[in-house]
């Protein structure tokens, strides 16, 4: 989540308190309790590992015997290793990036798609229309699909956070005597939220958009959408758009994203409870836990409701207040619509993007899957991200079928592996073990019921997911953000990225700073049965300066940072992270930024891996440096990791030429647009090495 939008209000009253008394013993050892999943990881990795963070290899013991009949020893390949040194920080109207690169700018908000959109202007007077067929606002998470496995020639599906009303509009929002908005600024604000797909091509070296393309295509808030899973057809999701409560009209504030092992794209609903108001002064639970206004919107769109152009209660859902016989009549139900997992298939422009509703109802940030493995199911890892939310985990009832890799219909093979299955929630526990507790109707509360006498059914229960986990006792997480997963042996990483509500009464071994100003990353490894985890925190976000209790560790300035939000390993084991901060000494230091590191390199006397510390730390180095007032976020690669796409949200004076680090001159204003970079290599070599 951006830290200029949604409220980031702490809403969990569960009272889920952290293990304060064993906090001490847990820092002392530092290191992970290593659970008998050898045998999971090797299923997974073909490595042989004999512990939970083992950086790689076979075992300790050969128990071949030493004859004729041995097979040759086959030299082990070099260790990889980043090939770039650290670069300071930045603080210009531009982007910096390590030595021997290149960064370009890439389709910017506005960008069209078709032609139905004319250019963007440089005064923000294109329509809404224009919007709903260009680039959107804020672009954030995203991911690469090949054409035919180019790396050259592909598709790049990428959301569309929220917007800059100030820089959409050619003198900002405006409002009429009545306090309503303007029909025209409300549409071109819905059409610049969503998703989109844009496809990309490799013309002399330099990546373009390719206009006009049939597999372009938005998504924005107005789009209709298929509910699938537990939801679809529920009394909870019928409106009188719907009244069967099959489908959904559009996606908003989509944050961070996923991808599917069939080759689909998962688009995350964050700060989606922002534009809906309730002021009927009964506010059912599932939107009081989930942060639904009371007094208005965000963006104020449902002050258009009523308006002679209105079309199909555009604006007038987004007010949930009963006015009906029943939820057929009004839209009550409506923003039971929102808050899912959405997946979009980017090969096939005439499918509808389907509402995942099984993983969930809460403020998505990302959905990444864990490795696929044959006769195994497929999993995926979700955060909320608010502060004090929760880590989340979806395993499917369908086992995976390698075949199903690249199926003839890819809604339908998300549909078998998406719509049914069981969903979890994370419980840290002191010792570095934790344990994943089913959201399900017999599961017992920690305050002696059942989610099932809560919340009567399954539906029930994904409507109040949050108050499912609260029940149930998961852990209060400082606002969990990014999953990813190691394509070397499967661990699995979760940027936390700031806690200020978190006192030093409440830290716990997970999250043992309290306030947290600078986030952290942990990490864990699933046992085979999917009940249990081993764990431990990566690296502790910190200021060089910081105390040993702040720099846990060891931060020199040239890895400096704080507030981890989007982070992706590449094909290859290297770990990206980019930082949304906050924090004032970071922030006086270096705009926000782009880490690289090589986690199965971080090992101990005994090839054991180990977190970030001070011995260790030069390995983890800064690469990239956005401009001012902006966020670094959203990672992409392309298969041959030679481009990595990266994207600049709400820069302040940014860009003015399409050369990223070409320094804005001073004194000349610019008309601000997020937009994607692609990073190459100068040499056309591969990224990072």
């Amino acid at each position: 989540m951006s830290r200029d939008t949604g409220d980031n209000l702490d809403r969990n009253t569960s009272g889920n308190l952290p293990m304060a008394s064993v906090l001490d013993a847990y820092l002392s050892r530092r290191s992970v309790v290593r659970g008998s999943l050898g045998a999971a990881i090797a299923m997974i990795a073909g490595t042989g590992l004999s512990g939970c963070f083992d950086s790689g290899g076979g075992s300790d013991n050969d128990s071949t015997p030493d004859n004729d009949s041995k097979p040759p020893v086959t030299p082990e390949e070099p260790k990889l290793k980043l090939g770039f040194n650290s670069i300071p920080g930045s603080r210009t109207d531009a982007c910096v990036v390590a030595a021997g690169y290149s960064a370009y700018v890439l389709a910017p908000w506005g960008t069209p798609l078709n032609s139905q959109a004319n250019p963007w202007k440089s005064d923000g007077t294109n329509t809404s229309t224009d919007q709903a067929n260009s680039m959107g606002m804020h672009h954030d998470g995203m991911h690469f699909f090949p054409i035919n496995g180019s790396s050259d020639d592909g598709l790049l599906a990428i959301n569309f956070e929220y917007i800059d009303a100030d820089a959409l509009h050619p003198a900002g929002p405006t409002v009429d005597g009545s306090g309503n908005r303007p029909v025209e600024e409300v549409r071109k604000e819905i059409n610049a939220h969503g998703a989109g797909v844009v496809r990309l091509s490799k013309v002399s070296g330099r990546w373009q958009v390719v206009d006009n393309d049939p597999l372009n295509r938005r998504f924005t808030t107005a789009t209709v959408m298929d509910l699938a899973g537990p939801l679809r057809g529920s009394d909870h999701v019928k409106t009188v758009f719907s009244t069967a409560g099959t489908q959904a009209r559009g996606t908003n504030n989509n944050c961070g994203n996923g991808y599917t092992p069939w080759g689909t794209y998962l688009t995350c609903e964050e700060n989606w409870p922002g534009i809906f108001v309730n002021t009927s002064g009964s506010v059912p639970d599932d939107q009081r836990r989930i942060g639904v206004s009371t007094s208005a919107g965000n963006y104020k769109w449902e002050t258009a409701a009523n308006d002679p152009s209105e079309v199909d209660g555009e604006f007038t859902r987004f007010i949930l207040n009963p006015t009906g016989a029943s939820a057929t009549d009004d839209y009550r139900n409506e923003a039971s619509t929102y808050g899912y997992i959405v997946e979009i298939d980017p090969y096939d422009a005439s499918t509808r993007a389907t509402k995942r509703t099984a993983l969930g109802r809460f403020r998505h940030e990302g959905c990444c899957p864990a490795l696929p493995v044959a006769g195994k199911p497929v999993v995926f890892y979700m955060g909320d991200d608010s502060k004090n939310e929760y880590l989340y985990k979806f395993v499917s009832t369908a086992l995976w079928d390698s075949a199903d890799a690249n199926p003839s219909n890819r809604l339908a093979t998300g549909a078998k592996y998406m719509d049914d299955g069981k969903l979890y929630v994370a419980r840290f526990d002191a010792d570095g073990s934790g344990h994943w507790l089913l959201l399900d109707v017999a599961t017992s509360t920690t305050g002696g019921s059942t989610l099932g006498a809560l919340y009567t059914d399954l539906p029930g229960i994904i409507l109040n997911t949050r108050g499912a986990a609260d029940a149930v006792g998961a852990t209060p997480m400082d606002r969990p953000e990014w999953t990813t997963v190691n394509p070397l042996n499967g661990d699995v990483y979760l940027t936390l990225t700031n806690n200020d509500s978190r006192t030093a009464a409440t830290v716990d071994a997970a999250n043992p700073r309290g306030p947290n100003k600078h986030g952290h990353i942990i990490r864990w490894h699933d046992s085979d049965d999917h009940l249990t985890f081993t764990w431990d925190i990566f690296v502790f976000g910190a200021n060089a300066a910081a105390t040993a209790d702040i720099n846990r560790s060891g931060l020199s300035e040239l890895n400096q940072f704080a507030s981890p939000d989007g982070m992706s390993f590449d094909s290859r084991g290297i770990l990206w992270f980019q930082t949304d901060n906050g924090e004032s000494t970071l922030t006086s230091y270096t705009n926000d930024q782009m880490l690289a590191v090589i986690p199965t390199d971080l090992v101990d006397a005994n090839g054991k891996q180990v977190p970030v510390n001070a011995q260790n730390q030069v390995d983890l180095r800064r690469f990239f440096v956005g401009p001012n007032g902006c966020e670094v976020t959203g990672i992409a690669f392309t298969p041959d990791n030679k481009s990595i796409f990266v994207n600049i949200q709400h820069p302040e004076n940014w860009p003015s030429t399409d050369v990223a680090t070409a320094v804005t001159p001073a004194g000349t204003p610019v008309r601000p647009r997020a937009s994607t970079v692609v990073i190459q290599r100068n040499d056309g070599g591969e990224i990072g090495v």
